[in-house]
């Protein structure tokens, strides 16, 4: 176990309210969407699921691992959706575990574009802004293969993509959740669009950073004129150059979010997520600034958040949130662990993406 600092350092911000649009969170820590691959073969939460959850519900807002909304989009076995009937079940379990428990939680839509497999969707392609193939390999269920080339999106093709995650988001409303966050990070469809590495279109979805900055914003309006703004939210990573998605050219990297914080400014968002190691730098603030949503902080991928990290990027209001992972996976009690200063349990990396109850419920909490 590690030990933080003495709870007398902690800031009383981090532990106050907030209101993220519609939903009013207990305080400023959010679980970060953590992918987890539990659900059954057919995309359905389980039980196993509701526990895992519910357990985590004393953090300000939980937001799920990236649920698909069509299984065009599905990118791991073991991944869960918003598309079926019985995925809809399965979350409104969970959903009102987490509500009993006093908890608030968001489904965090995502489609992963060419970050998939046939083998995997069983629909016969994976589809991209463009029909370039992503680095490297992905797991199957007959092992690992290298990124198949996707089929490159129609434009009528990407006005369907539009209706996918509206109609998920309104099953996500169905299935009792609080909100939702569209996935635009991390090198997924949304991302795909954004990143010039794996943009190379010539129509109105391409080329100028305000073109390839559209779908995003076209999810968030179509989105948000569905369930409301209020309960929308958006994840970015500016410039993490990951799965191909690469924008290293930070002028055109700064005008394409700036295109796209434009376009979400109307809207009214309920909070913009940005992955990037220092939340402080020019990219992360511009688009907190010029959407003008709340901004949920994660200065994390692969690196554990601290308390101390956590306190500051609040004290110093680099943030309204902060976003937590692993920390979280292990500690299902960690806003009071961190509000009193208690110490934290370990995270088990080897135990992330097995399945079952090992490192995933047995983490565990503090004795009253």
């Amino acid at each position: 176990m590690t030990s933080s600092a003495p709870a007398s350092q902690v800031q009383d911000k981090l532990f106050s309210p907030l209101s993220l649009g519609a939903i009013e969170l207990r305080n400023r820590l959010v679980m970060a969407p953590l992918t987890r691959i539990r659900a059954d073969q057919d995309g359905v939460p389980n039980d196993l699921m509701v526990q895992y959850y519910t357990q985590r519900a004393s953090l300000g807002l939980i937001v799920t691992e990236g649920t698909f909304p069509v299984m065009e989009g599905r990118t791991w076995i073991g991944q869960p959706g918003l598309e079926t009937a019985e995925q809809v079940a399965g979350w409104r379990k969970v959903t009102d575990s987490v509500h009993a428990a006093d908890g608030k939680i968001v489904a965090q839509i995502m489609h992963g574009g060419r970050i998939g497999h046939e083998s995997i969707s069983g629909t016969g392609r994976v589809v991209a802004p463009s029909a370039l193939a992503a680095p490297g390999e992905i797991r199957t269920p007959e092992g690992k293969a290298a990124h198949p080339v996707p089929h490159a999106l129609s434009v009528d093709e990407i006005a369907q993509t539009i209706t996918a995650f509206t109609q998920a988001s309104r099953n996500a409303i169905e299935a009792g959740f609080d909100g939702v966050q569209l996935h635009g990070a991390n090198g997924y469809l949304l991302h795909e669009f954004t990143a010039p590495a794996s943009n190379i279109r010539t129509d109105e979805y391409g080329g100028s950073p305000e073109n390839r900055a559209r779908l995003s914003v076209e999810v968030a309006a179509a989105v948000s004129d569905a369930i409301g703004a209020d309960r929308t939210g958006i994840r970015l990573s500016p410039q993490h150059n990951i799965q191909g998605a690469m924008e290293e050219d930070h002028k055109d990297a700064l005008a394409t979010y700036q295109a796209m914080a434009e376009g979400f400014a109307p809207l009214g968002l309920s909070h913009i997520d940005v992955l990037n190691a220092d939340p402080a730098t020019e990219i992360v603030q511009m688009i907190r600034r010029v959407s003008g949503a709340p901004l949920i902080a994660n200065s994390g991928f692969g690196v554990q958040t601290t308390r101390d990290e956590a306190v500051r990027l609040i004290d110093e209001d680099l943030a309204e949130a902060v976003g937590v992972g692993r920390s979280v996976i292990a500690n299902p009690d960690l806003a009071r662990r961190w509000e009193l200063g208690l110490e934290e349990n370990e995270p088990d990396p080897t135990t992330f993406y097995m399945g079952g109850e090992r490192g995933y419920t047995d983490y565990p909490a503090l004795r009253s």
